[in-house]
């Protein structure tokens, strides 16, 4: 396949937070262009949102569903090879939905569906399309989580004994949905982000990285909610114990009340032999802790590092990357994926190397998990995957 590839947009115009995210993530590489897209459900604003990314009016459509009829019909040549979807939780499986079965591959906004059942059926579509699906947990895409996961795999640490992952932020400390706040208002309406808030948020990312850097599941979990702001109606806090495989236990906490905290996701993983610490606060800097030396300080942009590590970093050390360059990371690999999957060569493991549907629907059972174990007194719970 000769070109860069072609992207859909669903969601994500004027006034919306991670659609401009996802857009920069996707130019990083140079290897996608964005052709089209159902940026708004106001046809106006999505044409107004279209002018802005210099797509052709006929390219912005009312809806999805036109976009997937429309672009369809197109010559191969012209239409999109696949779709971003970047709304509000409750439109992410119908989306999808619609575009797998149109013929489409899909990556999409975490979480990937509104609730577990719908990650389910997702699953079963995408299995059945034999297209491609990616999630965008994009804290996955950083080099020195890559390093972590790459350690732990090789033994570096011994045995993994204990996680600790936190997401604190301090945003929705107050009542912000009331000021009619975009981003605060569908994130807080069980309408729209479905059963969990704080967690569905952010707690699946903290999931999701505690998951990949260890390749161990959560197996059960005892969690307690709280919604702190008065009138809210999902929880803007949590926290979580966890058992995960191989006898490891596990801390979660995810936060959005927390004054003061930014963006403050962090990891601790200690085996029988070492530990290792990541803050994305601190992005380029892992620390690698021994039982019986000084603790070592790992930095992107080494030769030391692992093949994942480097294959994903874009400038010479110390030159800053960070949260935009780890969201390209899973554009990057997934156009890569489409590319060759199409030239019929061998997939290998660095371009497999972003989240999938299975990870959409862990997730999704870990929220589900949450909810039900708050709701009964933080008894155990099993992930119902």
């Amino acid at each position: 396949m000769s070109g860069k590839i072609k992207m859909g947009m669903v969601g994500g115009g004027r006034g919306a937070f991670i659609g401009y995210v996802h857009r920069i993530a996707a130019a990083i590489d140079q290897q996608i262009e964005l052709v089209c897209g159902a940026f708004s459900s106001d046809a106006q604003r999505c044409i107004d949102s279209g002018k802005d990314f210099f797509i052709p009016a006929d390219r912005c459509y009312a809806t999805f569903e036109e976009m997937m009829a429309k672009e369809s019909a197109l010559p191969e040549s012209e239409r999109m090879d696949f779709v971003a979807i970047v709304t509000p939780n409750h439109l992410h499986f119908p989306a999808a939905k619609a575009a797998l079965e149109a013929g489409f591959h899909v990556l999409s906004d975490k979480p990937a569906t509104f609730d577990l059942a719908e990650a389910k059926e997702l699953q079963q579509i995408v299995e059945k399309s034999g297209l491609l699906y990616g999630l965008t947990h994009n804290y996955t895409g950083y080099p020195l989580v890559k390093q972590a996961r790459h350690m732990v795999k090789n033994g570096a640490i011994g045995k993994v004994r204990k996680v600790v992952v936190e997401y604190p932020q301090g945003w929705l400390a107050t009542n912000l949905e009331a000021t009619d706040q975009k981003q605060a208002a569908w994130r807080t309406d069980p309408k729209r982000s479905g059963a969990a808030g704080c967690i569905g948020d952010i707690g699946t990312h903290a999931e999701n990285l505690a998951e990949y850097i260890t390749g161990l599941k959560i197996l059960e979990l005892a969690a307690d909610l709280s919604t702190f702001v008065d009138g809210r109606l999902l929880d803007d806090d949590g926290s979580v114990l966890l058992r995960l495989e191989n006898e490891a236990k596990g801390v979660l906490h995810a936060s959005q009340i927390s004054v003061g905290e930014e963006n403050n996701l962090n990891i601790r993983v200690y085996g029988e032999t070492g530990g290792l610490e990541w803050h994305q606060n601190e992005p380029n800097t892992l620390l690698v802790k021994h039982l019986d030396k000084p603790t070592e300080v790992y930095r992107t942009g080494h030769d030391y590092l692992c093949e994942a590590a480097k294959t994903c970093t874009r400038t010479p050390a110390a030159h800053p990357e960070g949260y935009l360059e780890a969201f390209a990371t899973i554009y990057k690999n997934f156009a890569n994926h489409i590319r060759i999957t199409r030239s019929g060569e061998v997939v290998d493991e660095i371009t497999l190397d972003y989240p999938k549907i299975d990870d959409g629907v862990r997730g999704m059972a870990f929220i589900e998990a949450v909810v039900s174990s708050s709701s009964n007194n933080a008894s155990w719970t099993q992930l119902g995957d």
